[in-house]
């Protein structure tokens, strides 16, 4: 009978605690440990580097840095809306995954005279996280069922900015002028 050694790591089992045998391999107790110490730490490079499919999470202090680039002026809006944003798809990303964490919902209202940059910053915002952006004009808003544009309406317009896509839809930012 031949000797039973590890499929992976080549240790004889005499040499382990413990080998589980399958019908044509065999594996020790100390590569199931690395295993799964292995999925672990997947499963925690996900979270930071974004559990929402094809979505990479940008850092404030970057997000800002871009801003800077392409928003003159600003500053403490493009701050704010940096730290704002991250912390928002942090929250998404975080709630698909099972962590006892929880990050408080946030919403942003901007104010400010008409050509101030309000729209343009929501805009390269959305240009930056690479997620789709629609506008929709607050004074058409309506409840549903009268003249009018409702809630629905404007989440069919985000879905075709992101051409049906439903998975960036829910990244994409909506913006209410």
């Amino acid at each position: 009978m031949a000797e039973v050694t590890c499929s992976f790591c080549g240790r004889n089992k005499k040499d382990v605690d413990l080998m589980i045998s399958g019908i044509h391999a065999h594996i020790c107790d100390k590569c199931v440990m690395q295993a799964s110490q292995i999925l672990t730490e997947e499963k925690k490079n996900k979270v930071e580097t974004g559990a929402l499919p094809n979505f990479k999470l940008i850092k404030p202090r970057e997000i800002k840095k871009f801003l800077d680039e392409y928003v003159i002026g600003q500053d403490q809006a493009k701050r704010i809306m940096s730290v704002a944003v991250y912390n928002h798809y942090k929250r998404l990303m975080q709630r698909r995954m099972d962590t006892d964490i929880y990050i408080e919902k946030s919403n942003i209202i901007m104010v400010g005279e008409t050509g101030t940059g309000k729209t343009y910053l929501a805009r390269t915002l959305a240009k930056i996280l690479q997620v789709p952006f629609c506008i929709a004009d607050a004074t058409v808003l309506t409840e549903a069922g009268y003249v009018g544009e409702d809630v629905e309406s404007i989440l069919t317009r985000l879905l075709q900015a992101a051409d049906y896509n439903t998975e960036a839809a829910e990244r994409g930012i909506v913006y209410i002028d």
